[in-house]
């Protein structure tokens, strides 16, 4: 178990629903403000940003490299410095971001992606750090935010388990003790076969850590079936309405969806329990509606007991049906009414 803010994260807690606006803002501080009211009040229980501007993130450039050229990409044919300028949030919004959702008792804190990012967020007393896919291979960038003794959120995809094992390495070097990997598919929108949720497990034995997923899949299934492998944090892009357009709108979610995740999310965490076998407690009432040994016909004494006048049936109060092939043969010690369960004394 850790402690990010007032939140504990682990195993013996739900999972921690983190909801990241990215560019969904749409250029608008009176948007992501609605944003973040809207998903205040799904029970979401942290709002993440992300912290950058084109000239930190890359060059303004038209060469080879500077300009995607995947067709599959959302984002297919744009430069990437324009792309970085449209997304970006600007930094004079993060303080009131910040306090809208800390107004709502969320966590607010954010993904830096240059050393001057982090200084920037210690001004604002952020409680935790989120490294970012791209960025975990950056162990200058994750040995300051680590060096800051907070909560260290760092998402894997696209990172070797060696790559993994440096950045964790690194991290904890800088002086990390709380830190959540989160196994995470760096495409946009994921597909859920690239998902690989069996690496959950493997990652919390490996490492030691929290574990949980980034998401980028359409829909809300991925996110809770994680939970069932162990993820204790899950992060979700969010917007108010995809329709409203948006760099990531295509596989955010809207509030009514991070509602309904937060709700399937703690069910499924309600449901791992502990190895159990048996009836529970509130289960222990229907042992009588269980099949047992009646007499279906009546005995006279001395009467053999044989299929004709002795059935499992319901309910359970007469001998387990496992005896059945025990008293077949035997004698009844008294006569026996039809309806009555079977029990050792009534066997000679």
């Amino acid at each position: 178990m850790i402690q990010i803010g007032k939140y504990g994260v682990g195993r013996a807690k739900p999972p921690l629903l983190i909801a990241e606006m990215s560019g969904n803002h749409n250029g608008s501080l009176e948007h992501a403000l609605e944003i973040v009211d809207a998903i205040a009040a799904t029970g979401a229980q942290a709002l993440k940003l992300q912290t950058y501007t084109a000239d930190t993130m890359t060059l303004d450039c038209d060469m080879p490299g500077f300009v995607i050229d995947d067709a599959d990409s959302l984002w297919a044919g744009r430069r990437l410095y324009d792309l970085y300028r449209e997304a970006h949030t600007p930094w004079e919004w993060h303080a009131p971001i910040f306090e809208r959702a800390r107004k709502h008792g969320m966590l607010a804190f954010s993904t830096p992606f240059d050393a001057t990012a982090i200084d920037f967020l210690e001004e604002l007393d952020v409680p935790c750090y989120k490294i970012a896919s791209f960025e975990n291979i950056d162990l200058p960038l994750i040995r300051k935010a680590a060096s800051k003794g907070k909560p260290l959120i760092i998402s894997t995809g696209l990172a070797s388990l060696r790559e993994i094992a440096e950045a964790v390495e690194t991290a904890r070097g800088a002086g990390c003790r709380d830190l959540v990997l989160l196994k995470c598919s760096s495409t946009y929108p994921a597909s859920p076969a690239d998902s690989h949720l069996l690496t959950l497990p493997h990652l919390r034995e490996t490492f030691g850590c929290e574990v949980g997923l980034s998401d980028h899949t359409l829909g809300l299934g991925v996110a809770i079936g994680s939970v069932a492998l162990g993820a204790t944090v899950i992060e979700k892009h969010v917007t108010l309405r995809r329709a409203d357009g948006g760099v990531d709108s295509a596989f955010s979610l809207e509030p009514h969806e991070v509602r309904q995740l937060v709700e399937e999310t703690e069910r499924v965490w309600q449901a791992l329990g502990q190895v159990h076998y048996g009836p529970s407690g509130r289960e222990r009432p229907s042992l009588q509606y269980r099949r047992s040994l009646y007499v279906v016909k009546d005995i006279a004494e001395g009467e053999a007991f044989t299929p004709e006048n002795v059935r499992a049936i319901r309910p359970g109060f007469g001998l387990e049906p496992r005896h059945f092939d025990a008293l077949m043969g035997r004698r009844a010690a008294q006569a026996i009414t039809r309806g009555t369960p079977l029990a050792w004394k009534w066997v000679a």
